[in-house]
């Protein structure tokens, strides 16, 4: 899986770079500016982007809004920014960055990467009934375990990619028990 990184510092890139790498994943380009990674975007037919909130020429959503459809992007960034990212076809984590965190997170994009691939890159939409068992059990787990809608989702993804099974046979799981 290709993996473009793009943050403002060198330094933040670089560190993540080496961590992905060391994990098997092919680092592409590391750049500081949204008009690097739209260049290095170019050459790219698939692949995730790493990247910060906000760029000396732009801002995630700037460039989320130029680049390809087949890159995925994985925003790092504070909380508050995190939880302004939902729904923006763009996965965040939150700061201060844990590795696991980032291991697993980029586990779960490849996979989605490579499932939407193999089903002709088109986005299967959720029916309305899907949808609701999705909503419902992200509501229950905020309710029942204190966490924030994001939280509840990424908990949904992580036992999905863990038991194999699709999200909403996961959230049907946590709906019964």
């Amino acid at each position: 899986m290709k993996v473009m990184i793009v943050f403002p510092k060198i330094e933040n890139g670089t560190y993540i770079k080496r961590i992905l790498q060391q994990n098997g994943y092919e680092v592409c380009a590391v750049c500081t500016t949204g008009a690097q990674a739209l260049q290095h975007a170019q050459g790219l037919s698939g692949g995730i982007v790493v990247c910060g909130y906000r760029f000396a020429d732009m801002a995630y959503m700037e460039l989320r809004e130029y680049l390809p459809e087949q890159l995925a992007m994985l925003l790092v960034a504070s909380a508050n920014a995190c939880e302004h990212a939902g729904g923006q076809d763009v996965v965040c984590l939150r700061m201060p960055l844990k590795v696991h965190e980032l291991l697993s997170t980029m586990h779960m994009m490849s996979a989605s990467i490579v499932k939407k691939k193999r089903k002709g890159g088109g986005n299967a939409g959720r029916s309305k009934e899907e949808q609701a068992i999705l909503r419902d059990a992200k509501g229950l787990l905020m309710e029942r375990n204190h966490m924030t809608e994001e939280e509840a989702h990424r908990y949904l993804q992580k036992r999905s990619m863990e038991n194999g099974v699709g999200l909403v046979e996961t959230a049907q799981m946590v709906l019964l028990m």
